[in-house]
């Protein structure tokens, strides 16, 4: 027996994870849905009630649809693998902290940079003698999307609905990571912008988080080149990754010739693609979430819950803005 799936979702992200059914011998996708859109696929259906015979059901929408189906699949006694965010706003919020335990535990909020080689990075980084102390850590990940032809018309540069959508979509991994492995921090500043003026959304965002001993500036944006960078900056060393290499120099009692600081040695150096591990990643986000449909499996609840924390944090961040 292998695991039947529906999809919520035929594009863009939707594609990866269709992608990801077709590759994993444990499932098989049986239904590809959208509410009104002729799918020219032998999957497609506008009925959602022809997912409720499948096992688990994949949630791919846009953002600010996320709960609406989770609400409609109430009924619905299988597995769901919802991308993020959760939800888009505090009600919605509530109302997840509210579902019946049992259903929690069958949801899976595809936070996967859990399963990422960079949380382990950081999770390593965290208690490094090379490193010594962290002083500041800087993420930034960001492209050229706005400048696409069809980002105008697309969910993502729509304001009405996902005036956030970086924040939603991209930064909240990020925030997850830091989360995950330093806990919540004692301030956080949000700093948004329409740079492209191609659509009414913010194309770039800033988060500044604020620890006892140290910072993170997290930067991401659809309006630059391709940038996949992080800096690690330590009392003893500092560890980058950029163009695809990771380093770390190391020790800070690094001296030239008249006894004046200069830049410590790479003690270590190796390739690190952002762009492959995000896709790994998400592999094996996916397959953890099979492997528990597949063996009927509940979900441990801190991950509903450290999602559901997360999205709070993302909110606030929005609600600042609006005051």
């Amino acid at each position: 027996m292998v695991v039947q799936l529906g999809i919520i979702g035929y594009q863009n992200h939707a594609k990866r994870l269709i992608s990801l059914t077709e590759n994993n011998p444990k499932c098989n996708l049986q239904y590809i849905f959208h509410p009104n859109k002729k799918i020219d696929d032998k999957r497609g259906t506008n009925n959602l009630k022809d997912l409720l015979i499948c096992d688990a059901i994949i949630i791919s929408s846009p953002n600010s649809t996320h709960f609406e189906y989770i609400k409609k699949l109430s009924n619905f006694s299988g597995y769901i693998f919802c991308e993020k965010p959760p939800v888009t706003n505090l009600v919605e919020l509530k109302k997840l902290k509210q579902l019946d335990r049992n259903k929690q535990r069958k949801i899976f909020f595809n936070f996967n940079y859990r399963f990422s080689e960079l949380n382990k990075l950081l999770k390593t980084s965290s208690n490094s003698k090379k490193l010594g102390q962290i002083i500041d850590i800087r993420i930034t990940a960001s492209q050229g999307l706005a400048f696409k032809r069809e980002y105008p018309k697309s969910w993502r540069a729509n304001g009405k609905t996902n005036k956030h959508n970086l924040l939603e979509t991209v930064a909240i991994h990020y925030l997850d990571l830091i989360i995950k492995n330093f806990g919540i921090m004692k301030h956080q500043s949000y700093f948004p912008r329409n740079i492209s003026k191609n659509g009414t959304s913010y194309d770039t965002i800033q988060l500044i988080l604020t620890y006892d001993n140290f910072n993170v500036s997290i930067l991401n944006s659809y309006t630059t080149p391709f940038v996949g960078e992080l800096e690690i900056i330590g009392t003893n060393g500092y560890l980058s990754i950029k163009n695809n290499l990771l380093k770390i120099h190391t020790p800070r009692n690094t001296f030239n010739k008249n006894n004046h600081f200069i830049t410590p040695p790479v003690v270590l150096r190796k390739k690190f693609n952002i762009q492959k591990d995000y896709v790994m990643s998400l592999k094996k986000s996916f397959d953890f979430f099979i492997s528990h449909a597949f063996k009927k499996k509940s979900f441990e609840k801190e991950l509903f819950e450290t999602s559901l924390l997360t999205t709070q944090l993302i909110l606030e961040n929005q609600i600042s803005k609006k005051k």
